[in-house]
């Protein structure tokens, strides 16, 4: 018995790699994210198959991971693909991966086609470090939040977004990472219309703003130089100290520096907050 995980083809069928078509003609029971796309694919590569199909996508996925699970402890081989790239990412198969190897079933990975690799080698900007964040929220409140948690991030940051929340998306993070933040939209990577997009942020929202956005959407994002988060606070703090020098109470400094700035308060009140722990911190240490 053992779990393998697949990476599929993002796109282009030609993707596939024998180690794929073996493994689809071998399996017993194949945990498909779609059972649709998954017959097609496998007409595509031209894989024959008699394992039993599965759906196996976030809704079922609880349920469907302790049904697998029995599959497994019973000795047969399980494989499990998402609808594009390598399954766990963004996609089910994470439980059922930690849960097989935490009862000692055999699992292996069949490397292949990944969008957030492929983004960032297409972006242009730095690959020696960078993040991977999923799909942004759908929500404003929650998206503000999360470009809000990634302003200081150094490393080059890549994302999902769903083609009818790009502009929403690219306006928040417009507005929290500023305009001239580089960055580049990847769509429909190794499709037929595969487009990508390269420019600050200005310009990917110019762009979103006047085309109809079709297709997957992957977003990659420059880092801040290393010790941005560092400079920006003292420069903060620094200003917050100018305007109570000049009779102005604490609080109303720091909303009239987040106003200045065009940040939110709360980011310029912990910026504060800092610089006070660590001039008690040097007191207490003298």
């Amino acid at each position: 018995m053992a779990l393998t995980l697949a990476a599929t083809p993002l796109g282009n069928p030609l993707d596939a790699s024998p180690r794929l078509i073996a493994a689809i003609e071998s399996a017993e029971i194949i945990a498909a994210e779609d059972s649709r796309r998954f017959h097609r694919l496998a007409s595509d590569i031209k894989a024959t198959f008699t394992a039993r199909i599965l759906s196996f996508f976030e809704g079922n996925e609880t349920d469907r991971t302790k049904e697998l699970l029995l599959q497994l402890r019973e000795g047969r081989n399980v494989l499990v693909v998402s609808d594009a790239g390598m399954p766990t990412i963004s996609d089910p198969g994470f439980r059922l991966m930690r849960d097989a190897i935490a009862e000692g079933i055999e699992v292996h990975v069949i490397p292949g086609p990944s969008a957030p690799t492929m983004a960032i080698a297409l972006s242009g900007l730095p690959t020696d470090r960078f993040t991977f964040e999923g799909f942004a929220p759908r929500t404003s409140g929650a998206r503000i939040a999360f470009y809000e948690s990634l302003r200081f991030e150094e490393r080059t940051i890549v994302l999902f977004e769903a083609p009818h929340r790009l502009l929403e998306s690219l306006q928040d993070a417009q507005s929290i990472l500023g305009g001239a933040r580089l960055g580049a939209i990847c769509r429909e990577m190794t499709k037929t219309y595969e487009e990508t997009i390269r420019g600050s942020l200005d310009q990917l929202l110019e762009w979103a703003t006047n085309h109809e956005v079709l297709g997957e959407i992957t977003l990659v994002l420059a880092g801040v130089e290393v010790g941005t988060e560092i400079k920006t606070n003292d420069q903060l703090v620094a200003r917050v100290r100018e305007f109570e020098e000049a009779g102005m109470e604490r609080k109303l400094a720091i909303a009239t520096v987040a106003k200045e700035l065009d940040l939110p308060k709360k980011l310029v009140y912990a910026a504060v907050v800092e610089a006070q722990a660590k001039v008690k911190n040097n007191l207490e240490a003298n």
